[in-house]
């Protein structure tokens, strides 16, 4: 009897660890994730794990969700996530690639920023498992003997090695001292905290290392593991996931977009997010890989189940199933929408601005590019004159096979 209960530990200690290790890019001293891991499943010990989130922005979309599907992973294993917003740091901005310093924000922003990442998050994480912190706390705290000590810590010379930071020193491009201390106090909640591990994109590596040389430094008792995170591609298949690219699924997309966007990636890619992005576990998705590869499931099947579970998660089943049913209705049989919105119009206006007036283009010169390309249309008919004007009357705008727009021109 004793020794079958060992060896039912093993295994689940085992799949344990697959499954953290599973989508990451990269894991920096794993071996302490084994030992907290096999403490959990031995003794009932937790432990913790950091992700700090600066509310820069009030969009949040799938790529910022990889990070929380990993976050769930842990807390499955024994992890209670200390999630920190960054409400002292966001007002420096992180430097982590950028070729210019950031827009400092307002304190008013920045809270009503971070509403939208504590109304998001929970759609991921178990909220008994999870903490948050406003890293405010302790940093407001530091005081100017405080940040002396802080900045002692680490010399100039180590700071310009990091990559974007030596790119603009090399060519002339300013860097504020603000900065230089952004590293400093994302590393210094990892002192604040006593961080078991920290969890972050590839992007955030060097400041990752900080927490663990500060937690040295300060002689927290530990150095906290490291997993970082790969950057999730966007619809596109090819750049990452960026609003500012238009090619993001965001959060708070209405359930037909969501579901419709989803289903609009390619076979390859919907691997990719299954990986990074589906609860399901890594034997599920390895199943329906077979049945793709031996034909017995479709493809788009299969796509749908992803975007369902997607939907789902943001809104609901309901919401799921309905966005399901618009979508082979619209796509099946061609049809228009029901709900699409409804925009009025100055009489004679350019095609390609009214595009841009019913939100779906983003630019005129996006609204050319796309009529040479045959993805515009009116009434259901292809555009192909760039210059055309809007005459007085009712007609359906439509770009690709998910944007619409009704407009009365008059």
């Amino acid at each position: 009897m004793h020794i079958k209960v060992k060896r039912r530990y093993r295994v689940s200690i085992q799949k344990a660890l697959n499954e953290i290790k599973r989508a990451t890019a990269e894991i920096i001293d794993f071996e302490s994730i084994k030992k907290l891991v096999t403490a959990y499943y031995n003794e009932g010990k937790e432990y913790s794990i950091k992700l700090g989130l600066d509310p820069t922005s009030a969009d949040v979309h799938l790529g910022h969700t990889v990070v929380l599907q990993k976050l769930a992973t842990f807390q499955k294993h024994g992890a209670r996530v200390q999630l920190i917003i960054g409400d002292f740091t966001a007002t420096i901005g992180d430097p982590t690639g950028r070729n210019e310093t950031r827009k400092i924000l307002s304190k008013e922003q920045i809270e009503e920023n971070a509403k939208t990442y504590k109304e998001q998050i929970f759609k991921v994480l178990d909220p008994d498992k999870t903490e948050i912190f406003y890293n405010s706390q302790w940093l407001d705290e530091l005081g100017t003997r405080g940040l002396t000590a802080l900045t002692m810590q680490y010399n100039v010379a180590r700071m310009l090695e990091r990559d974007d930071f030596e790119k603009r020193y090399k060519s002339g491009t300013p860097i504020s001292i603000s900065e230089f201390l952004y590293p400093l106090f994302q590393g210094y909640d990892s002192v604040a905290l006593k961080s078991d591990i920290e969890i972050g994109g590839t992007d955030q590596k060097f400041n990752m290392h900080m927490g663990r040389h500060l937690q040295r430094a300060y002689n927290v008792g530990k150095e906290q593991a490291i997993v970082m995170v790969p950057i999730i591609e966007g619809l596109d298949g090819v750049q990452k996931m960026s609003k500012s690219l238009n090619n993001y699924i965001g959060v708070t997309d209405a359930p037909n977009e969501m579901f419709a966007k989803i289903m609009s990636i390619s076979d390859e890619l919907m691997w990719r997010y299954y990986e990074l992005l589906s609860s399901k576990s890594i034997e599920e998705i390895e199943e329906l890989k077979s049945g793709v590869k031996d034909g017995s499931l479709h493809p788009k099947r299969v796509k749908e189940e992803l975007a369902l579970e997607i939907t789902e998660r943001y809104h609901s089943l309901n919401d799921a199933k309905a966005a399901l049913e618009a979508f082979n209705k619209q796509f099946k049989q061609n049809q228009i929408p029901d709900d699409i919105p409804e925009f009025e119009l100055q009489d004679g206006i350019w095609i390609c601005k009214a595009l841009v007036e019913c939100s779906i283009e983003p630019s005129t010169s996006q609204a050319r590019r796309d009529i040479k390309q045959g993805a515009v249309r009116i009434n259901q008919e292809k555009v192909d004159n760039e210059q055309l004007k809007l005459e007085s009357g009712e007609y359906v705008l439509q770009v690709g096979k998910r944007k619409f727009a009704k407009v009365k021109v008059g």
